[in-house]
């Protein structure tokens, strides 16, 4: 069987529509060997943690969303006192989203600054959401020095992937790639180096054709594999034995 690893998931939500134990063996079926559970606030990282802790080959992230980003100072001590938690492998899903703006711009970046100094303080890896926000992303990133991580659920074109890419970022990959219509899009997903490649679903949301109008789950991340593995005319296996070691490297999983 093929394996996979699913980087980007939010089935530990206590809203999460789907019976955890039940999704969970389906991707167990369909070859997902390992899944990182995304905090996006307090209470989602908590639920991240305690459902990785009771779970075989899970592991969780912590960290403040950018539409959530306004919570401030009370949020940023509340989660670091989450970084003990042995399940913990990495600090996110953070960054900018200027396409909604829940949170003010200065909220956002102070959000992404105290993560980041987090992440240095602890040796742990980022994942970040962007959103219409690279401009404003890469001055705040160059401003610290030692930050890996992953560009998750990417989706914008050459430009963008050149300066991920510059600074030796991961690409992270969902099913947006399997329903998008944006060429610029497919073109970038097509030339992504292997070995800085990502797979995730982003479960519950972004569910890849030919599934749309379903709930997403972990098990679809085969869907996306395949469909990226004949984009890019690579060989199904060798994309998923490669994005797993990516995943496993990055992310310390053993």
């Amino acid at each position: 069987m093929i394996n996979f690893v699913d980087t980007h998931c939010h089935m530990h939500e206590a809203d999460y529509a789907l019976p955890k134990k039940e999704a969970r063996a389906r991707a167990n079926a369909a070859g997902v060997t390992k899944i990182i559970c995304v905090g996006t606030d307090v209470k989602t990282s908590q639920e991240a943690i305690r459902y990785a802790n009771k779970t075989d080959d899970t592991w969780a992230t912590i960290g403040l969303h950018p539409h959530d980003a306004k919570l401030g100072q009370k949020t940023y001590d509340a989660l670091s006192t989450l970084l003990p938690e042995k399940s913990v492998v990495g600090i996110g899903e953070c960054g900018l989203d200027f396409y909604y703006n829940y949170s003010s711009k200065k909220d956002q970046i102070a959000a992404l600054e105290f993560q980041m100094q987090l992440a240095l303080d602890n040796n742990l890896p980022m994942v970040f959401h962007v959103r219409d926000g690279f401009d404003d992303f890469w001055p705040v990133y160059d401003s610290f020095s030692g930050i890996r991580g992953v560009v998750h659920s990417f989706s914008a074109s050459n430009k963008e992937l050149k300066q991920v890419l510059k600074r030796d970022l991961y690409v992270g990959l969902n099913g947006i790639m399997t329903f998008t219509k944006d060429q610029n899009q497919l073109e970038a997903a097509k030339i992504v180096p292997l070995e800085k490649l990502l797979l995730e679903t982003d479960t519950p949301f972004l569910t890849p054709k030919p599934l749309r109008g379903t709930i997403n789950e972990s098990k679809n991340i085969s869907v996306i594999g395949a469909f990226l593995a004949e984009l890019r005319g690579e060989d199904l296996s060798e994309l998923a034995y490669v994005t797993s070691a990516n995943a496993q490297s990055l992310f310390g999983l053993k």
